[in-house]
């Protein structure tokens, strides 16, 4: 691939990804009083973040509580993982701090923060 085409290649793509943000916004001024997108504007948002968590926590890999004997080591070896901590720690804050502060990109970057931050220092 040249220069010339890798600066095309990436032109295009800028101008699809622009089209694809702008273009709503374009065809959809003129209803922005409608009453389905103040429907939306208003219950989106907690949408998108009950997706998130349901997204997230569908991955933890809760303790096999076949054996009712060793249900408490079960889970005390689980919350010893960097896993399991990590992702109860990280949804518990991001729990408060969005009562807190009502603030959606807020809650996501710190509790994506606090994740991988856990992951990194091997769930400490």
């Amino acid at each position: 691939m040249t220069t010339l085409q890798a600066l095309l290649l990436i032109a295009v793509s800028a101008g699809a990804t622009f089209a694809t943000r702008a273009l709503p916004f374009v065809f959809l001024s003129r209803h922005s009083a409608h009453p389905l997108i103040l429907h939306m504007g208003r219950y989106l948002p907690a949408i998108v973040m009950v997706v998130l968590i349901i997204v997230s926590l569908s991955a933890m890999q809760l303790p096999d509580m076949s054996e009712s004997a060793h249900r408490i080591s079960a889970w005390q070896s689980w919350l010893e993982s960097a896993e399991g901590a990590g992702m109860l720690v990280a949804a518990l804050c991001v729990a408060g701090l969005h009562l807190w502060r009502r603030n959606a990109l807020l809650s996501i970057a710190v509790g994506t923060g606090l994740y991988m931050t856990w992951l990194q220092l091997g769930g400490v």
